[in-house]
């Protein structure tokens, strides 16, 4: 059976405009901390909002500090459908990672990004 070279073309063009959008990076609109931050008071909630919804099943947050895993968090399955969102204990004075590693709804592949913050200890 072949189709008529009209609707093959019809399809390869579509093909070519829906298969790059499901493709590009996640990107980090807004985060808690944000990244470089200095904070004086150290908090124990933690998120990352993206672009997209994503999967909160399959995502993960952690914070590190010099290269060692402090605390894997766990995220909260209610949040926002864009947004990974976790508690964490309270954190000492020094510099941290928050590293995040996610997959959108549409997407099978992980995509992951470091936030580097630091607390202070002073108000």
């Amino acid at each position: 059976m072949q189709f008529p070279r009209s609707l093959l073309a019809g399809l390869l063009a579509l093909l070519a405009v829906v298969a790059p959008a499901s493709a590009q990076d996640l990107n980090v609109l807004d985060s808690m901390p944000k990244a470089q931050a200095v904070i004086g008071e150290p908090g124990s909630s933690f998120f990352v909002r993206f672009d997209r919804p994503i999967d909160h099943i399959h995502s993960r947050l952690s914070i590190w500090q010099n290269g060692q895993l402090v605390e894997r968090l766990t995220p909260r399955l209610e949040s926002a459908p864009d947004v990974l969102f976790a508690r964490a204990p309270t954190l000492q004075p020094g510099s941290y990672v928050l590293h995040w590693a996610v997959r959108t709804m549409t997407d099978v592949k992980t995509q992951e990004g470091d936030i580097p913050f630091s607390i202070s200890g002073k108000r």
